[in-house]
């Protein structure tokens, strides 16, 4: 399970590890099979910008301007975008690739919607998020703390103070953000956030889980105004047939 939560938690969205490694293991395209989370590759520490980050200090302090702006301007972003619709494609561990539509209701509210053959959907409902396999007939529960996607799911984000920042690179198209976040299922997982340089905007991520287990997720089609139907969030608690 913990793949396949980890796989879920990537994708974007998000992205979730699951606890159960065995059950994660079939889980489907993006679903919390352990592919590891979205590259999160890590900035190389001989780059400027990964070598701008203290990693002496507190993890929350970003040691100069220019990598400070960056993560604050992340910080922004995500704070001025309470709701978000946007096509995705996942890209597993096993190379597997899956697509869909994922959905974003803050706070706490998420859906990954994968396109058919896939049978897997993930979706959270504010306090837990739900991994769900019609073909495999279950449905596994976890808390939302246990995801890696938090910067997704919460009102107000601050990735200084809420993650461990690694890394910070800039180039003239995008900017890269990679973070640890300690305090998902089964240990440390390490993501790296992948921004429009202009607008700011979320572009990919890719999750690393404990069990380094990477999976990548790519947004296209971002929509900021619409807001997602409160009935998308529902977690269906009927039994399978």
């Amino acid at each position: 399970m913990t793949l396949r939560l980890s796989t879920a938690l990537a994708c974007l969205t998000l992205t979730l590890q699951v606890a159960a490694s065995s059950a994660f293991a079939q889980g489907a395209p993006i679903p919390l099979p352990p592919p590891r989370p979205p590259g999160l590759g890590v900035a190389p520490a001989s780059t400027p910008a990964a070598a701008a980050i203290n990693k002496n200090t507190a993890p929350a302090k970003v040691a100069t301007m220019d990598a400070a702006g960056a993560v604050e301007r992340a910080n922004a972003w995500f704070n001025a975008n309470p709701t978000m619709v946007s096509d995705f494609v996942q890209i597993g561990a096993d190379g597997k690739r899956t697509q869909g539509q994922l959905y974003v209701l803050k706070p706490g509210r998420l859906r990954f919607e994968y396109a058919s053959p896939a049978t897997l959907e993930i979706i959270a409902d504010g306090t837990s998020v739900a991994v769900r396999d019609r073909r495999l007939a279950t449905q596994d529960v976890y808390f939302i703390s246990q995801t890696p996607l938090k910067f997704l799911l919460k009102e107000q984000v601050d990735l200084a103070r809420d993650t461990k920042i690694l890394g910070v690179s800039m180039d003239a198209k995008s900017i890269t953000i990679s973070i640890e976040d300690k305090a998902t299922f089964g240990g440390a997982s390490r993501l790296s956030l992948v921004f429009d340089a202009q607008t700011s905007a979320l572009r990919q991520w890719t999750v690393i889980d404990p069990q380094g287990y990477e999976t990548l997720v790519t947004l296209s089609n971002t929509d900021l105004q619409s807001r997602p139907s409160r009935d998308l969030f529902k977690i269906n608690t009927d039994r399978f047939n």
